[in-house]
This record gives structure tokens, sequence and C-alpha cells, in this order.
């Protein structure tokens, strides 16, 4: 009996992978063999098998498996057991290396130990091409790595290929826009990235994000060593060895992806959300508005219109009651679209608007209002408290919005709901306090030149000063009648010792026209700082933590222009300060010199507000040790496996 218990304790020791008596499993599955054969010549197969020594698990093969050269037909790989089995449908090109990259996807199916970055090559001529070129995909507006991108490469170094026939080898970014080329046999190419929205290798499409380079890739080698640390555990370093290895080159490789500008013009939607106004969706701007004629109603100044910026989304605010009243609207629309040959040829379309506040609905809410009000108006005269004769008019709604502590380079914003027919100056009143005395501070109030329905009230803002804006009623009426009410709204300007400022000097770039942009921990924008010189100054900072990003602006549009391949332009360059900005109150804070082209942009965004954060990499877990140490074994003398 106690050698049945003794034999049964051995048993339950040698178990791998049991945490209640064994050794885990930190072995990662190896490769017994293939067919054809790994790195084999000559192959004329199109079904290869890959035999590994234990049972196997094949994790997400379409987006992480990367056969190359691109197969315009979708390659069948599966895992079964303790083999990979691979199925190429498209034909095999002649005297070509093929690459099958696994990056990480295999590792073995009790504890999940990663193979490691796995590739299985073979060549239909008769040597293998092995070298190889890596580098990364970065957004070219903001930096963030681009993640599932492909990366290919062209012997036909002509400025076209790209648009006309598929990559020869690529590869795929990783979750750090990382790439890595394989199979490349030597020469000079052309390099190229694309988000591959048709899945044809080819750029054609304008809504598909591309990176281009103007210099050509050689591809070389050089033997190296590198330093590999051996880990005794997840925790323990057991020892760090020089290991010689080949290194390719290029492996600094930058591409800056962008979309280009969508200048195709046609008509992408009509939308009638509210009764009152319907709006035009364009797929891309035009100098001239559209031209619109009633069809089943008058349309002899009917609406106000009110055209985004860039004139691709156009409002029209209905005037007449009865328009509003009226849930079907018919027009004819005649505007400019984008014809079959790429110009602008006037199209006329019969649009249909159909609000989606149907008349009924909206007089059902109004009379659930009205009864309301009459219950109101009955427990009062119950009461004996003054009663309505009849339901007031809402006034028109005015939003002031300021800064908590406003800097003097702010301006307070006045926004309404609906368009304004009259801005009454004259019953606008701006008053300053100095000492315990108001005086009237002299205003200009505008249109707001990006944000619609918005005015701009600027004055001469003094650091420490309250200011007190007053309205009398009827300073704004809309389009509709109705007017404001009175008001009164108070605010102050902080004082010059609540703020930070920010100054810097800028070497090495093409341009002196640039753009500098504070951000905040989100990487959105909170100041805007133009130069045509070195020196970059940011008055009134709040204290805070804060980023910087720069870019060139090329053309002087003050604005960040992307690029266009068939031009050859590249989107303006885009650079990260590399550190966080500590700002506090009443600091004058001087940068060193920044040199922002001398930093890999791959390095330059901080991490803290990069938004595609690279996948933590498949590791062995190494829990053996910490399992030898509560027993009281010697991990390395007991040759425990690891």
């Amino acid at each position: 009996m106690l050698a049945l218990c003794i034999m049964a304790l051995m048993v339950s020791c040698a178990r791998m992978g049991n945490p209640d008596g064994g050794w885990y499993d930190e072995t990662p599955p190896r490769v017994m063999g293939s067919t054809p054969a790994d790195r084999g010549t000559d192959v004329t197969a199109q079904r290869m098998t890959i035999v590994f020594d234990e049972y196997i698990k094949l994790d997400n093969p379409l987006e992480k498996v990367v056969v190359s050269p691109p197969q315009l037909e979708l390659p069948e790989i599966e895992s079964a057991g303790r083999q990979i089995k691979i199925h190429l449908l498209d034909s095999l090109k002649p005297n070509t290396t093929y690459t099958i990259d696994f990056s990480d996807a295999i590792s073995d199916n009790n504890e999940g130990n990663p193979l490691g970055n796995y590739t299985y090559s073979f060549s239909t001529g008769d040597h293998i091409d092995t070298l190889e070129v890596s580098g990364y995909v970065l957004d070219a507006s903001n930096l963030e790595p681009i993640k599932g991108m492909l990366v290919g490469l062209y012997s036909n170094l002509s400025d076209t290929i790209f648009r006309k026939e598929p990559m020869l080898r690529v590869s795929r970014t990783d979750s750090r826009g990382h790439f890595v080329i394989k199979g490349v046999a030597d020469g000079e190419y052309r390099i190229y990235a694309l988000e591959d929205a048709d899945r044809n290798f080819v750029f054609n499409q304008k809504s598909e994000r591309i990176a281009f380079s103007h210099e050509t890739v050689k591809p070389s080698w050089k033997p190296d060593v590198r330093q590999d640390t051996i880990w005794r555990d997840s925790l323990h370093i057991d020892s760090i060895v020089r290991v010689p290895y080949t290194h390719f080159l290029p492996d600094d490789i930058i591409l800056r992806a962008f979309k280009e500008e969508q200048t195709d013009r046609y008509l992408l939607k009509q939308e009638r959300k509210n009764a009152n106004r319907f709006t035009l969706f364009f797929s891309f701007g035009g100098d001239t508005l559209p031209r619109l004629r009633g069809l089943n109603f008058n349309d002899s100044a009917a609406w106000v219109v009110e055209p985004s910026l860039r004139c691709d989304t156009i409002t029209y605010w209905l005037r007449d009651s009865l328009l509003i009243n009226q849930d079907t609207l018919s027009v004819e629309a005649t505007y400019f679209k984008t014809d079959s040959v790429g110009k602008l040829q006037l199209t006329t379309d019969t649009l249909t608007l159909l609000s989606k506040e149907p008349y009924e609905k909206r007089m059902k809410q109004r009379e659930k209002e009205m009864k309301e009000w009459e219950k109101k108006q009955e427990k009062a005269r119950k009461r004996g408290d003054p009663v309505q004769d009849q339901m007031p008019t809402k006034p028109l709604e005015m939003k002031l919005s300021t800064a908590q502590a406003m800097a003097p380079d702010q301006n307070p914003l006045i926004a309404f709901d609906t368009p304004i027919e009259v801005a009454d100056t004259s019953r606008i009143h701006l008053y300053s306090q100095q000492d315990t005395l108001w005086f009237r501070s002299p205003m200009l109030l505008r249109p707001h030149p990006t944000l619609p329905r918005t005015y701009e009230l600027m004055g001469e803002w003094r650091p420490g000063v309250k200011y007190s804006l007053e309205t009398d009623s009827a300073a704004f009426v809309d389009i509709y009648g109705l007017a404001t009410k009175a008001s009164k709204a108070g605010f102050q300007v902080a004082n010059n010792d609540q703020f930070a400022t920010i100054l810097f000097t800028v070497s090495g770039l093409q341009s002196d026209n640039l753009v500098a942009e504070l951000l905040n921990g989100n990487d959105q924008l909170v100041k805007t700082a133009h130069s045509d010189r070195a020196t970059v100054e940011f008055f009134y900072v709040m204290p805070g933590t804060y980023y910087l990003r720069l870019y060139e602006d090329l053309n002087g549009n003050g604005r960040w222009d992307t690029g266009n391949y068939d031009l050859d332009l590249q989107a303006e360059p885009v650079y990260y300060y590399p550190e966080k900005i500590e700002c506090k109150a009443n600091w004058d804070l001087t940068l060193p010199t920044w040199q922002p082209a001398l930093l890999n942009a791959a390095q330059q965004k901080p991490e803290a507000i990069t938004k595609q954060k690279g996948e933590k990499q498949k590791t062995i877990k190494r829990r053996n040790y910490e399992r030898a140490r509560q027993l009281g074994i010697d991990y390395v003398k007991e040759n425990i496996p690891y």
C-alpha cells in the first residue's frame, strides 16, 4: 500500500503544468520538421505542413500571419494538433522567395508559452533571399503608431507603380507601428505603406491611408553583437550574455501616413432632424453654394443659410412657421459635382426633406405644455395669487461662456441655438471696476469666424480687473422674433502672477514658418503660437502639465496640411517635444534649444499622451523558480525545466 502511495506521488509530481504538485511547462514549442523543408529551394507545392513537438495553438492568423509576396486570394492557414497547415491559393511565382511570418501567433496549447517571432520560408528558385528592412509607420498628423498597416517594397522605382501593381514584398505593423519586411533580395527599392481597404495591395482609393518615401531603400547586413538577458523567473535575472547576430539594415525607416484630402465632390445625404431646419452634407466643400428651388412651397426668403467653414455642410434654417409645420418639403438642388473624369459639373437633384419631428407630434407636446401651464394658473387662482391671461413666450436664451480665470488674451463667447436677426450693440454694455466704481469699458462684438450662431466679445482685458456685461431686453432677436431678456453677468480677468510663460528656440528646420501647439494630457489643443522666426512664446499659461507639438507650415496658410501622392507632396512635418512641461504660477519657463529633427520620430511622442499603446509582449511565465523556492529545492542543481 505504501509503495502505491509513493508511485502515485511521483506521477503527480511529474505532471507538467499542474499547480498542485508538478512543475509547470515553461518550454515553448519546437519545430520538428516541415514539408517542404524550411528554407527549401525549387519548391513547387502550394500546400505546406509545419510539425511541432507538442500540441500548439495559432492566435488570430488573419491578423498576425503575413505571407510575402502578398496573396491576392486569401491563403488558408490553420492549426491541427501538433501541426500548422498552409494552402497558398495564388499561383507561385518563379524564382521567388516566399516568407510566412507568424510573428508571436504560435504558442503551446497548455501554458501558452510563445514560440517567438517565427518565420517559415522557401524559394521557387535555386536560392533563398534573406535580407530584411524594418522601421515604423506613424500618423503624420500626430505621430501616433499605426497598427495593422501594410508596408511593402517595389523593385520598380517608377513614381506611379503604387497605383498600378501589387507590392512585391509586404509586412504588417504591430501595435507599436513597427514592421519587418523579410526575404528581401539584394537591390534598390521604393517603400510604401497602405491601409488596404479593398485588399488588392494597390493604392486606388482616396479613403485609404498611405505613406511613401522619397528615398530609395538598399538592404544590407553586418555582423553585430547584442546583449541578451536570461531570466531565472519573471523577477530575477539569471545572466546577461553577449550574442552575435546578423544586423539587417536599414532598421530605422520612418513612414508618416496620411489620408489625402477628399476633393471629389458629391452629395452624401440630406437630413431634417428638426422641423425648423434641414442640412445638406457634401463630401467636399466648394466656392459656390447650391441653388435651391422649392417645388411644393414658395422659396422666396424662405431660409437663412448657415455653411460650415469649408462649405461641406450647409444648414438651411426655415423662417416661415407654415414651412416648419409642413412635414414634407421638396426642393430642386443644383450644385457642382465631380464627374467620372474628375471635373466639376453642375448637376440637379430633386430632394425630399421629411421632418423627423412630425407636426402632429409637436402639437401634442405643445398641448401637453399648455395643460401644465393651465394647471399652474388654476392653482394660483385658488391661492389668490396673480394669474396670467395667456401662456408666455419663452425668451431667447443667451449663453455666455468665460474661463473661470480668464486670461487677458481670451475673449468671452455669446452663443445662441438659433440664427440671430438683430444684434443691437446699443443695448449691450460693458463695465469695468476701478476701486469701488464702475465705468463704461470699450468693447467690440463680432461674429465668431468658425463657430456658428456665436459672437465674440472683444475688449481691453486688464489683469486683475472685474467686468460686468449687461444687456437690455431685446439686445438680441432671432429669426423667429424671440428676444433676449435683460441680463447681467460678471467675470474677472486673472492677475498676471497666476500664469506662466513658456519660451523656446527651434533650430535645424528648413522652414521658419512654424506653428507650435500646447497640449494637455489628452493630446488636446490648449494654445497655439505662430512664429516666422526661430523663437516661440506662449503667454498666459495656466499652471499644470503640458506637452508640445510643432509643425512646419510650408505653404503659410496657418493650418496643418495633408499630403498628396500624385503631386509627390508629403504631409507637413509634425514634431513632438519628447518631455512633459511643468508650469507653475508666476513662472517664466525657458526650454533648452529644441532641435526636432535630431530625434527619431518614433521616439518623440511622450508615452503619456500616446493613445496607441504597444501590446505587452508574450513571454514565458517562469513560475518554476518560485515553486522550487517554496519547496526548498535548488532550482539549478535539480535541473528543473525553465
